[in-house]
């Protein structure tokens, strides 16, 4: 028989040919897959910085910064009972070697308080070269990741030259990137190799039809031979006796080993700074104009401070929107992630000591788009949540408080 192809048939073929050449590398782990209200109202993350963002094989990078965990958690996503705090890279481009909460070295997962603020830090060694988009995230229990701010790293030297060792209780000094490979790779073919005799052993005969015939005609007993159940006797005793017998041989090598950890940590939050609650800042509304791609804040701020503030950042996602008339306070310009003049006030003369203003914010920003924020006016949940950061300028303290209030949509 002969076979056409047609023209059109056949340029179809190469342009999937060259879609899948020509797909870009994904550069992000999922840190806009989320809700807006779990990304808003969870974990909110500040102050996080790395040591450095470029460094060699073997040399050590940390990511530090606090944590505040939402008072107004969502209804539909479960408590913090249990996280894990982690890094999302493109694969082992980096080992984690030290990880600490609030100053004490941590292991396990930690149950978290809504209202608390924790410091992290966590250590990390330079494993593969290369340039790649690394972001802390919070694995929550029954809720998925929560991201960080993300950053690029650029790791210089030569793979070869990474080493992982360490020295056991007994002093010996092992590879971790050799240690029990060649071990995990001959058990791995062994019960492979195993289960694919079981298997055969069954499906050599003729199935299905042949033995339906046989169960029809009423010749069930002869299906099962005495061989057959000779050698179901024969895996049904060997493989628990094999599996004791070298657990024991095992433990009596390696007397000393420690299991691995399934504990639940519990690290109480920071202590309330003195000047804690000295501003207070109350969310009374929230309206966002779909078509300007601008949220208006109403917020009712009482400063019960010795010294005048004013209001210079919201950050929520991750993303931070600055008042432009105090650049001073803001983070360094040209970051993704930062807005230097997303958010104005009505009034941005200095709140006096004593005095109870409400002050409209408004934050108009195109990243309200980018991030996927604006799906917020489609969640069940509809309400923003975020971190207002209040400055002294006099007596050079930070007021951080956590807002949250139902949106309104605005389509005019």
């Amino acid at each position: 028989m002969k076979v056409l192809f047609k023209p059109w048939l056949l340029a179809l073929l190469c342009l999937n040919v060259l879609s899948v050449l020509t797909v870009p590398t994904a550069q992000a782990h999922g840190e806009k897959a989320l809700e807006p209200f779990i990304r808003m109202r969870t974990i909110q993350w500040y102050d996080v910085q790395w040591s450095t963002q470029k460094f060699n094989v073997n040399e050590e990078v940390s990511v530090s910064g606090k944590f505040h965990v939402a008072e107004d958690w969502p209804i539909s996503v479960p408590k913090p009972e249990a996280s894990f705090l982690n890094i999302s890279t493109p694969g082992p481009v980096l080992i984690r070697t030290e990880r600490y909460l609030n100053g004490k070295p941590w292991t396990n997962s930690v149950s978290l308080e809504p209202g608390g603020d924790y410091e992290f830090k966590v250590v990390l060694k330079g494993r593969l070269p290369g340039r790649y988009h690394i972001h802390p995230f919070f694995n929550l229990k029954d809720a998925g990741q929560v991201m960080g701010p993300g950053v690029w790293l650029d790791i210089g030297g030569d793979p070869g030259d990474f080493r992982n060792t360490l020295k056991t209780i007994n002093g010996e000094v092992i590879d971790m990137e050799s240690f029990g490979f060649a071990n995990g790779v001959f058990w791995h073919l062994f019960w492979g190799v195993l289960a694919a005799g079981w298997l055969l052993w069954w499906v050599r005969r003729p199935l299905f039809i042949s033995r339906y015939r046989m169960l029809d005609a009423g010749l069930e007993q002869e299906l099962i031979t005495a061989q057959d159940k000779f050698i179901a006797k024969a895996v049904l005793v060997g493989v628990p006796v094999l599996v004791l017998a070298l657990n024991a041989v095992t433990a009596n090598r390696y007397p000393d080993a420690i299991p691995l950890q399934a504990g639940l940590d519990r690290i109480l939050p920071l202590p309330a700074q003195v000047n804690a609650g000295t501003v207070n800042v109350d969310a009374i509304k929230a309206e966002y104009n779909v078509a300007q791609r601008a949220m208006l804040l109403q917020v009712s701020v009482d400063n019960r401070s010795q010294g005048a503030v004013r209001i210079g950042e919201f950050s929520s996602s991750n993303v931070h929107f600055m008042n432009a008339e105090l650049a001073d306070v803001g983070h360094m310009p040209g970051k993704d992630d930062v807005s230097n003049n997303g958010l104005s006030l009505d009034n941005n003369t200095p709140i006096a000591p004593g005095e109870q203003r409400t002050v409209t914010i408004e934050v108009r920003d195109a990243a309200w788009e980018s991030e996927k924020l604006d799906g917020l006016i489609k969640d069940a949940d509809s309400r923003i949540g975020g971190l207002l950061f209040l400055y002294d300028d006099v007596m050079g303290k930070r007021y951080i408080s956590s807002i949250s209030a139902a949106v309104i949509p605005k389509f005019n």
